[in-house]
């Protein structure tokens, strides 16, 4: 029966903050590394990580300085510091290595795969609540929960099966579909949808739970995930959008989206894994994506806001 001794994570902010805890927890110091090199490592090192009110200072390793490889590495990066994040893991990467990332799109896997091609990477999401404003990292206590697998998991693999008894002893919430890829792209649909309208707007989940016009336009935003997704051989119906409502009408009601986050902040968002995704796909498909179109104009025009300095526009 395989193990999982030694894990190392790559992205420690508003979803490596859930894991990391748990890992070195279960894993202790010697065993769970959290991979930062420059500025980002002196700091961790000297000032650690508020996650949920407790400054953690977890084993920081250097991406040039990588002492041997890790059973697993997960990837809690932003999309388009993946590539990057691939290059600075590599030298925690050996043979037997499992491979995991915790993106929200539907595509991160493809890309780690561009990487590390004999690598076994299990498919992979999360969902929680994560906040990440002010250096400080938190999430309510009893959520979280990662999806993750093979692409059918009608029977667990060893990989999957060591993973399952590691998130078991870190106390990390967890479920493996027998469909993971239809699993993704549910989380995906939600993604596109809910994340992309608010950080329009602005607001916090709430506006889901007493607007019916946004709802609205969240399910015809969807619909054009689900359409692509049909088109593309995963099961995803209007029967998961209608499921949706109830779990929408259960968040937090002052929870906000990681790109909502990321616009009130200042920081680059994930538009291009989610609107321009859908809109690439939906061309290659034929498939029409007016709301995603309309959504990454606007996040795009939010981002640029925010970029402008705003102290010689007078």
């Amino acid at each position: 029966m395989r193990e999982i001794k030694t894990a190392a994570l790559i992205g420690l902010g508003a979803i490596g903050g859930y894991v990391a805890p748990r890992l070195e927890t279960a894993l202790g110091q010697e065993g769970f590394t959290v991979i930062a090199g420059g500025e980002r490592k002196r700091r961790l090192e000297q000032e650690g990580c508020c996650i949920n009110d407790t400054v953690w200072k977890f084993h920081i390793g250097d991406p040039e300085e990588a002492e041997e490889p890790a059973d697993l590495v997960i990837f809690a990066v932003k999309y388009h510091g993946l590539r990057q994040a691939a290059r600075d893991a590599a030298g925690y990467i050996g043979k037997n290595t499992i491979l995991m990332s915790l993106l929200n799109g539907v595509d991160s896997e493809d890309i780690l795969r561009e990487y590390f091609p004999d690598q076994h990477i299990l498919y992979s999401v999360i969902r929680i609540p994560s906040i990440h404003e002010n250096g400080k990292i938190s999430y309510p206590d009893g959520w979280g929960e990662i999806s993750f697998g093979e692409a059918v998991n009608a029977q667990l693999s060893q990989e999957v099966q060591a993973v399952k008894d590691l998130f078991e002893k870190s106390g990390i919430g967890y479920q493996i579909p027998r469909d993971m890829k239809k699993n993704m792209w549910h989380k995906f649909m939600t993604n596109v949808s809910e994340n992309q309208i608010s950080a329009v707007l602005r607001m916090p989940y709430g506006i889901f739970q007493v607007s019916d016009t946004i709802n609205q336009f969240r399910e015809k935003t969807a619909k054009e995930v689900i359409s692509i997704a049909q088109a593309k051989g995963i099961d995803l119906t209007d029967k998961d959008l209608e499921e949706q409502k109830k779990k929408v009408a259960s968040y937090p009601f002052w929870g906000k989206t990681s790109t909502t986050q990321d616009i009130q902040n200042g920081r680059k968002t994930e538009v291009e894994m989610f609107a321009g995704t859908v809109i690439r796909m939906g061309k290659e498909l034929g498939i029409p994506t007016p709301c995603n179109e309309m959504l990454y104009q606007c996040i795009r025009a939010l981002e640029a806001w925010n970029d402008t300095p705003k102290e010689d526009k007078k």
